[in-house]
């Protein structure tokens, strides 16, 4: 009873950090995922092309650098002209609102009418910009934290001995590192490809018939794609309501809806699953608590931390006996990735 009440407290109390540390706890994921791309990045450049590691690691810094800073400018250009187009078409999305309600019957039409009435969307819509502008400061945050990481990146391995004060022990943990790495950079590099196709059909579907807002809506399905089985419905609903509010056009809304659809259905039903194959083995059931969990805690940036943080759990809890039935709840067949089978096990980021 007493381990049981001090467990219970244990985990209100790391809930209550993970909620009140949000900003930096993100800014430090997103800064280790990063890390652990770029150090496969830069053992493949500076094995391959004989460049000095200092020099690949420098570029790859400004690289990540320019990039963030980049995308974050990019998406705040991005929800500025959305925010500015949201207003000016909020009278016709008003006017447009009751030919789309229409079939549901009078009663529900007005029950609809009035809570959207209700709901200040352009209140709401300032509020998401306002937000947006705290990207901004997060991406020189997780640049710091890059920085850091491979300045004392030659250090890791003396560390973990250390700290297991057991050679076998540091291999061990070495060789879990490394797992985590592997199978998340795969998952990261295989989504980003998916994501960018995906997006990029989104983006012609939308020139082709006369549409604003085009790439604000290939950036939208880019990010969502990265949320498992829910983060493609949500962008299609969405890019599907734009479509409507932009046109007032019920024909053109159900085409471009229905064009939509059989691209993310394509893509995630074929490509996705043909590209990852086995890399991720995760339990469906156990990704949907993971989002559900993280998108609790951390909100939207934690449903694109998930699968990451899902997949270091399971190859953790695979190599600690006691935490196993974890790792099976948490794999597909019952069977946890343990990172047993990967090649070049003892390399860590160095």
């Amino acid at each position: 009873m007493q381990t049981g009440f001090l467990g219970i407290i244990a985990f209100s109390l790391l809930l209550f950090l993970l909620v009140q540390a949000r900003f930096i706890l993100i800014a430090l994921a997103i800064a280790i995922i990063l890390f652990s791309l770029t150090s496969d990045a830069i053992h493949a450049i500076s094995t391959r092309l004989k460049v000095p590691n200092w020099l690949a690691t420098t570029l790859a810094l400004i690289g990540i650098a320019l990039g963030l800073m980049w995308i974050s400018t990019t998406i705040l250009a991005q929800v500025n002209e959305i925010v500015f187009l949201a207003i000016t078409y909020a009278e016709r999305a008003q006017a447009a609102l009751p030919a789309l309600t229409e079939r549901l019957g009078p009663e529900a039409q007005e029950r609809i009418i009035t809570a959207l009435t209700n709901f200040n969307i352009t209140g709401w819509i300032r509020s998401l910009a306002g937000q947006a502008s705290g990207i901004l400061s997060g991406s020189v945050l997780v640049i710091l934290f890059v920085g850091f990481m491979f300045a004392e990146q030659v250090w890791f391995p003396v560390k973990i001995e250390r700290l297991t004060e057991d050679p076998d022990r540091a291999a061990r943990v070495r060789r879990i590192i490394t797992s985590i790495m592997h199978r998340v950079n795969r998952y990261l590099v295989v989504k980003t490809a998916v994501s960018a196709v995906t997006s990029a059909l989104v983006w012609g579907i939308f020139q082709l018939a006369g549409l604003e807002l085009a790439a604000a809506v290939a950036i939208l399905t880019f990010i969502f794609n990265f949320i498992p089985s829910v983060g493609s419905i949500v962008a299609t609903v969405i890019a599907t309501i734009l479509v409507f509010v932009l046109s007032g056009d019920t024909t053109l809304t159900l085409v471009i809806g229905l064009s939509l659809t059989a691209v993310q259905f394509i893509i995630g039903n074929v490509l996705d699953p043909m590209l990852l194959g086995q890399t991720l083995r995760l339990s469906s059931f156990g990704i949907i608590l993971s989002l559900a969990f993280w998108g609790a805690v951390w909100g939207v940036p934690g449903m694109f931390l998930a699968v990451p943080i899902m997949v270091a759990l399971m190859i953790v809890c695979a190599h600690i006996p006691w935490l196993r039935p974890v790792a099976i709840l948490l794999s597909r067949e019952g069977l946890p990735d343990d990172g047993s089978g990967d090649p070049d096990e003892t390399r860590i980021a160095a």
